[in-house]
């Protein structure tokens, strides 16, 4: 096998990779992800947990407050997130209903050392962003209203309830899950699966434009060119890989370890690419591949994920700097098995090239 004869290869499908719109489509909407990284947390963030909102919004919104007088409307009136104001319920309400408030609160005139609960009715406008944020916000104050009436009614108690030390929350775990455990792992192996999927076109369209003939009539071999076209899908997964972790930093997303991220992440795509390359090989049909492909990579990925000290969480460790001396261990594995798909893929190349041959 001659360097040449891959480098050859591999310049001449880099040059038609232009013409790929769907992989040009793929690259560009994880450039957009990566470089609009920062707002697209708290976007995202806000789908799956939409109180993570609360800590970015500084507006003062506008609520009722209607019933009997309580301690809890001082509460409200001293809070810099609300604007209050005093009327009664069905006016309040209609005027939610035209979105000229946020929210709509109705006390009872249960006194607060009564024997009876009060019972806090809360109005808001259903399925509603701005609705989730004001929960939020005004859950502190509600909290901070019940303490106060556990202070009045505590003469009550037979027994003296356990104390319970609750360490306070630090914080930043919707930011951290977000950004280690699902953006720098999405763009990062995005490129892998692309790649994969794209050496299955080069293969494939090979058989259904007719040029393997003329491929094979030059001095190139039917297993150069094979591996050639996983050598130019090899070299673009550390190429995409290394500009999203770029991007990412200086969207100020610290990373950790960005060389091992990478040669961890170029030799495991190589898996996917190898496994694309025995699909197009032996369908030889984009359609007919491309789903079995896609069928068989959820199951690798499902396997892969079984295994905790898989590639993906290994990925995670790095970036945050907690990786230990198992990264080698998952790297040599790996490696292994690239090894053995390299060796079953030549086989299988100079298998077909010797029967087109003879055939």
């Amino acid at each position: 096998m001659k360097g040449k004869h891959l480098s050859i290869i591999a310049k001449k499908e880099f040059r038609g990779l232009f013409n790929e719109r769907t992989i040009l489509l793929a690259v560009l909407l994880q450039l957009f992800i990566a470089l609009f990284s920062s707002f697209l947390m708290v976007g995202l963030t806000s789908m799956y947990d939409p109180s993570s909102l609360s800590k970015y919004s500084h507006y003062r919104y506008s609520v009722a407050y209607t019933g009997n007088e309580s301690q809890l409307l001082s509460y409200l009136k001293t809070s810099p997130d609300f604007r209050v104001y005093q009327m009664d319920l069905s006016t309040a309400v209609a005027a939610l209903g035209q979105r000229k408030l946020a929210a709509v609160i109705y006390v009872p005139d249960t006194r607060p050392d009564a024997l009876d609960p009060i019972k806090i009715t809360l109005y808001t406008v259903q399925n509603d962003l701005q609705s989730a944020i004001v929960d939020v916000k005004l859950k502190d104050i509600f909290l901070k209203y019940e303490q106060t009436l556990r202070q009045i009614r505590g003469g009550r108690l037979d027994v003296q309830p356990l104390p319970l030390q609750i360490p306070a929350s630090t914080g930043g775990g919707d930011f951290y899950e977000f950004v280690y455990g699902l953006l720098i792992p999405l763009l990062v192996f995005m490129p892998a699966i692309i790649s994969s999927a794209l050496v299955i076109d080069l293969i494939t369209e090979e058989y259904q434009h007719e040029t393997l003939e003329t491929l094979i009539s030059t001095p190139i071999t039917f297993p150069e060119m094979v591996w050639g076209k996983v050598l130019t899908c090899g070299l673009l997964v550390p190429i995409q890989a290394a500009t999203w972790l770029i991007l990412l930093m200086v969207n100020g997303i610290a990373i950790e370890n960005p060389v091992l991220i990478l040669l961890h992440v170029s030799i495991t795509s190589l898996i996917l690419i190898l496994i694309g390359t025995l699909v197009a090989l032996h369908y030889r049909e984009r359609t007919a591949a491309q789903f079995i492909f896609s069928t068989g990579l959820v199951v690798v990925i499902l396997l892969a994920l079984a295994v905790p000290s898989n590639p993906l969480n290994l990925l995670t460790k790095l970036a945050v700097g907690t990786a230990g001396t198992e990264q080698w261990l998952v790297l040599g594995v790996v490696l292994a098995i690239v090894v053995g798909l390299g060796y079953v893929t030549q086989k299988y190349a100079e298998m077909i090239a010797k029967n087109h041959k003879t055939g």
